[in-house]
């Protein structure tokens, strides 16, 4: 059997950092993943993706883009960045190879992990396999109904679906995204949304990632248990721009309430669009006036613009919403389900989860002594499930290790010198 200290679990975004962080603390350690590195930046996203952040803030503080710095790299891109950066620091990533199972050891410390290549005991083992784990698709229309039903992370592009109008669930990110491409491309598209924030892509000349760095946004602590995933519309797509849902309206888009229930045939929908749509604007316009107070303050020669608080009056699909809609009357072909993730850390067989399956950590540190998470959304701030946040919250774990291997040394000591005596 193979011994180590620490193994990582996770060749993304979030395994890398940690491995970087481990060598800097002198951590021997191994780096498990079962495909590619950075493989969900290359087949789990669609085809047109970028990064919704520029180069120059999304990205590890030892390797730029080769990009301008205020472009937002495509997925490839971003995947060949941690293939790139991996090997800049000798990172000892197996790729190939899928951890199966962790457990604790029996009366002593650390963990037996099973893997596709073997058995390997570790003192400490590492998921940074990130909060894209498992498609979640609300149990609404049943999966034998008509339209063909498809969750985001298997979307592709708009010729991979049948023909007909396609129906998006989900107003946060990607489902913004996807349905604007497939509008651009033709499609009749119905949007269904809930309650989101907003932001501004750019402001008085600054991006929107800029302003929640100086703002302390990045730094804010999470909202609350069962509330960490706050759906946010912002896009980096087409050069960056900010989400307008009203606007995609007037072009044509049929925006919809939060998907409430299906009989029949027939999906209904919550008569909250504008009430989300107005919380949006007030988050949004909430951002202006702290980006405003903030160059005053700091005397900021930043050009003003006024037409950012402009917002279109509500189009007819918002002052007459859709309450009911018939799938095959509106020729609906696909519902396409933007609607995230869940966990699933089935392989780690320790008591540190609750009910829904999300780990019980401080910081990332585990209720299981030894286990550690990178990668969380919200794992000790607002800006941890993103590119440049995750390499601090691993940073703050290899620490964590390295002190609990000073402990353990203490021990050993103290051991060896008990049984001279």
């Amino acid at each position: 059997m193979e011994c180590t200290d620490t193994v990582v679990v996770g060749g993304g975004q979030a395994g890398i950092a940690m491995s970087e962080h481990l060598s800097q603390q002198g951590i021997p350690h191994i780096v498990l993943e079962r495909d590619r590195i950075a493989e969900r930046w290359r087949t789990g996203r669609w085809d047109s993706l970028v990064a919704n952040g520029p180069a120059w803030h999304d990205r590890f503080p030892n390797r730029e883009f080769s990009c301008d710095v205020d472009a937002f790299p495509d997925k490839e891109s971003v995947a060949d960045y941690f293939v790139a950066y991996a090997e800049q620091i000798g990172a000892p990533v197996r790729t190939g190879v899928e951890v199966r199972e962790v457990v604790p050891l029996e009366g002593r410390a650390g963990f037996r992990v099973t893997t596709s290549d073997g058995l390997i005991e570790a003192r400490h083992v590492v998921a940074a396999t990130g909060p894209f784990q498992r498609p979640a698709i609300p149990p609404v229309v049943p999966q034998d109904a008509a339209p063909l039903q498809m969750h985001s992370n298997a979307y592709r592009n708009p010729d991979q679906l049948p023909e007909g109008a396609v129906l998006v669930v989900g107003g946060g990110s990607s489902g913004v995204q996807i349905a604007e491409e497939l509008m651009n491309a033709g499609r009749t598209v119905y949007l269904s949304m809930g309650p989101h924030d907003r932001p501004p892509r750019r402001y008085r000349g600054r991006d929107n990632v800029w302003w929640l760095g100086v703002l302390g946004k990045w730094n804010a602590d999470s909202p609350g248990p069962g509330t960490e995933h706050v759906t946010i519309a912002v896009s980096g797509a087409e050069g960056g721009k900010t989400v307008d849902f009203r606007k995609l309206a007037n072009r044509g888009m049929t925006l919809l309430g939060m998907t409430a229930g299906y009989d029949a045939g027939k999906i209904t929908f919550a008569p909250d669009l504008k009430e989300n749509l107005d919380k949006g604007d007030a988050n949004y316009l909430s951002v202006l006036d702290e980006a405003d107070a903030y160059i005053a303050r700091h005397g900021l020669d930043l050009p003003e613009e006024p037409e950012a608080r402009e917002i279109p009056d509500d189009p007819d699909c918002v002052a007459n919403p859709i309450l009911e809609l018939d799938l095959a009357a509106a020729g609906v072909g696909t519902i396409l389900w933007a609607t995230g993730y869940a966990f699933d850390f089935s392989w780690i067989k320790a008591d540190t989860f609750d009910a829904r399956g999300a780990p019980i950590h401080q910081r990332g540190v585990a209720q299981e002594h030894g286990l550690y998470f990178v990668g969380l959304p919200w794992q000790s701030r607002r800006g941890s499930s993103f590119i440049w946040g995750v390499w601090h919250d691993a940073k703050f774990i290899a620490d964590q290790i390295a002190i609990q291997r000073s402990y353990a040394a203490y021990e050993g000591t103290a051991r060896r010198v008990t049984e001279d005596a």
